[in-house]
């Protein structure tokens, strides 16, 4: 059943396209700078475009949960959003802060944190939107009187998103312990309330695609709560290994967090295994495509790149080169990115109620950016790996090592132009079945 307020969604999904394809060109640009003499540093200087890189992917995923929220609560409640226009409010208001924050930065209107760049001003208003999300998405629940695992989960991790954000605000002039509360919100929002998103997200699209019992999801739904509050928390620990914080750190952090994908792989397997074992058939197979990529990828990016460098013996040299960037980006794309292609492929054309949907340029889609993005890693590992060695071990000079460096970069950047003509066939994708009309065959 499609309730009418669920249609909200597609403006979210929309939007949350084009920032994606904004987010990737500034990635473009990036590399760019790496490689070849900079001719608008004065106008774009790295700071300022990593900047607008990074915040990009925040808002255009959170758009992404938000739609994808919107979709999956009136489904398991059984009833209406509460409020539609509420709804809206919060859309507007997170595009219009959105968009002040990118001209900002521009203009060097920025709080100067690393990846908390956003000025206090503009935090508050993400704390008001988020107020609003969590009241909209609660008082349906609570109208509705009908409550599941899912729903408790996904309200769970937008309140836990909405907490951890509230540590943004504050700057402590101490670095050791502004640091410390700064990893509260980077990691506990992404290792943390956007895992149980992700989580509760990834059971209802299960549930849907294959039809199973909802005992068998949720049973790793309770685990994957668990291990969030268990080694999300704790593994926050392995980013304090170098900032001044107690010893015990290294060995907390570096174990604990290494534990953090294996439920969304383990409820997969085990949901995989009771369609085989039924003989289920699929219907939707590109779906089925972005889940199981997104769960390998996710695996691999968070938790093998993630394990390899995050004990403290190894994290001592790689800290802070290029293979903490080849572990971030496949770690994201495989967690969310895909995810919310996942949830985007499946919601959109059943709002649009499109009988049938052509998948062919999704598969295009799927194939461009995970090959894409898996050269990437490995462009950026293999710079990695030469800064860690040439640089923090043999201890040569920072420029003379970006030289050998430069050959990976390069094939970043071909992999990231690949990349970019994915998600640009996925904005085409998105805009095409935004507009198509119910009875029109998409192709």
């Amino acid at each position: 059943m499609i309730y009418e307020s669920q249609k909200v969604a597609i403006k979210y999904f929309v939007i949350s396209a084009i920032f994606f394809g904004l987010q990737t060109i500034l990635g473009l640009l990036l590399i760019i700078k790496y490689i070849w003499p900079d001719p608008i540093i004065s106008i774009l200087p790295f700071n300022t475009a990593r900047a607008i890189h990074t915040n990009l992917l925040v808002v255009w995923m959170l758009y992404g949960f938000m739609g994808g929220t919107y979709y999956v609560i009136p489904e398991e409640a059984k009833t209406e959003i509460y409020s539609r226009k509420l709804a809206d409010l919060h859309f507007w208001l997170l595009l219009i802060g959105g968009l002040v924050g990118v001209i900002g930065f521009l203009f060097g209107w920025t709080a100067g944190r690393p990846l908390l760049e956003l000025p206090v001003e503009l935090k508050w208003a993400v704390v008001v939107v988020a107020l609003l999300f969590i009241f909209n998405v609660g008082m349906t629940i609570i109208r509705a009187k009908k409550f599941t695992a899912i729903q408790g989960l996904l309200l769970g991790g937008i309140v836990m998103l909405a907490g951890m954000w509230l540590f943004a605000i504050p700057f402590f002039k101490n670095l050791t312990l502004d640091y410390y509360y700064w990893w509260w919100v980077i990691h506990l929002w992404v290792e943390g309330a956007w895992e149980l998103i992700a989580a509760s997200l990834m059971a209802f699209i299960l549930l849907k695609l294959t039809g199973i019992e909802r005992a068998i999801v949720e049973k790793w739904l309770y685990i994957e709560l668990a291990l969030v509050m268990i080694t999300g928390v704790i593994g926050t620990g392995h980013h304090y290994y170098w900032i001044g914080t107690p010893e015990y750190w290294l060995w907390w952090g570096g174990i604990f967090s290494a534990m953090e994908p294996l439920p969304i792989l383990l409820m997969v397997i085990d949901t995989l295994r009771h369609v085989k074992h039924r003989k289920l058939e699929i219907k939707e197979r590109l779906v089925l495509y972005w889940v199981v990529g997104g769960v390998i990828f996710h695996f691999v990016g968070a938790g093998v790149l993630g394990v390899a460098h995050t004990l403290p013996i190894v994290n001592r040299w790689t800290h802070g080169t290029q293979v903490t960037t080849s572990h971030g980006h496949t770690a994201f794309f495989g967690a969310y990115a895909m995810l919310i292609l996942m949830v985007v492929y499946y919601t959109l054309p059943k709002l649009k109620g499109l009988k049938q949907f052509n998948e062919v340029r999704g598969f295009w889609v799927f194939w461009i950016t995970v090959l894409g993005m898996a050269l990437m890693g490995v462009g950026f590992g293999g710079a990695g790996i030469i800064q860690t060695y040439f640089q923090r071990i043999l201890g040569i000079e920072f420029l003379t090592v970006q030289e050998f460096m430069k050959p990976w970069f390069m094939l970043v950047f071909f992999a990231g132009i690949g990349f970019t003509v994915g998600v640009v066939l996925y904005i085409i994708d998105v805009l095409k079945i935004a507009t198509a009309k119910p009875e029109q065959r998409n192709d």
